[in-house]
């Protein structure tokens, strides 16, 4: 009687045990009876009726990686589908281009279980399903760009691929979210072509540069050359017309003295008639100087005519003398 009891108990627990199910956060699983789908249980506790329900499992990539930065997948079996956001990292494939060039090239795709059923019964191996889906329509997408628009249009690319991935995983329950080409390497020779082409293409922009730096400041020292020559001439014209000006009023001042001390001298010598005289006398005066002022000029005379003005200087003298004294 005591043993059958121990035999009640321990199925009771076993059941009990077998029938509770504890789910966690972001987290479901999917339940079938008899081999039909059931129901999905969500995070909290959950209860099934054993041997006649059944999680169903579902394929999950593992990567393990190791110390030497090396790292490897394999594939396991498991009962609980993660809704959080998965990162697939794909192994590098060697695809082609359009102009014939074999790259070598990864991605990483970003991805989210929605639909837990169709992931479950959509498709026999979800990961491997979208790892093959990634590179075929990668291959395809590389396959119709050139090698210099492949390295150029990583956006581009990267784009095309998740919308046509997201597209095609729909029926699976999976949204793709992003997907990134990690790396793009082209073969040694290109890679090798493609610096030099890098190199002659760096230093053709320097010669210009330089070329083009050199034409402007030459333009800029001959415009700087011109202001310099137009300020001069300003200045020495400003110069010219000053010291005209000034030369100008100096005659001015000087012919209105000369005339001044020709007005006296006449009004001094109107009175007995002299004015005429004195003026010949001192135009006389003037020509002679003229005539010997010279350096080659050796003669030295006195024209007869010069006796007559003589006198009527002397006279002048001593009409001015008398005057002063009276």
């Amino acid at each position: 009687m005591t043993t059958f009891l121990t035999l009640i108990i321990i199925l009771v627990l076993y059941i009990a045990i077998k029938g509770c199910i504890i789910v966690e956060q972001q987290e479901v699983v999917i339940i079938q009876r008899l081999g039909r789908y059931k129901e999905t249980l969500t995070a909290g506790l959950n209860f099934i009726v054993p041997f006649f329900d059944e999680p169903k499992a579902i394929y999950k990539k593992i990567t393990v990686n190791y110390r030497d930065g090396g790292s490897s997948s394999y594939m396991k079996k498991t009962t609980r589908i993660d809704l959080r956001e998965t990162v697939c990292d794909f192994p590098r494939q060697s695809v082609i281009t359009k102009d014939n060039v074999s790259i070598s090239i990864n991605a990483v795709l970003y991805f989210q279980i929605v639909n837990p059923e169709k992931a479950v019964y959509g498709v026999e191996n979800l990961y491997e399903a979208i790892e093959k889906l990634t590179q075929t329509t990668l291959r395809q997408l590389i396959g119709k760009l050139e090698l210099q628009e492949t390295l150029t249009s990583r956006d581009k690319i990267n784009t095309e691929l998740r919308e046509t991935i997201d597209s095609a995983s729909d029926k699976w329950g999976v949204k793709v979210n992003r997907i990134e080409l990690q790396d793009i390497t082209p073969p040694l020779d290109i890679q090798s072509a493609m610096d030099k082409q890098m190199k002659a293409e760096r230093e053709k922009r320097a010669m210009i540069y330089e070329a083009e730096g050199e034409k402007e400041s030459s333009i800029r020292i001959a415009e700087g050359k011109k202001e310099a020559a137009i300020r001069q001439a300003e200045g020495e014209k400003e110069s010219a017309i000053l010291k005209a000006e000034g030369i100008a009023q100096a005659r001015m001042v000087e012919a209105e003295a000369e005339k001044e001390a020709i007005n006296r001298i006449i009004e001094a010598l109107s009175s007995k008639g002299q004015a005429d005289k004195y003026l010949i006398a001192m135009k006389y005066l003037e020509t002679m100087k003229e005539m010997t002022s010279g350096q080659d000029n050796k003669i030295v005379y006195m024209p007869y005519e010069a006796t007559a003005v003589l006198s009527s200087v002397d006279g002048i003298k001593e009409m001015l003398i008398g005057k002063k004294g009276a």
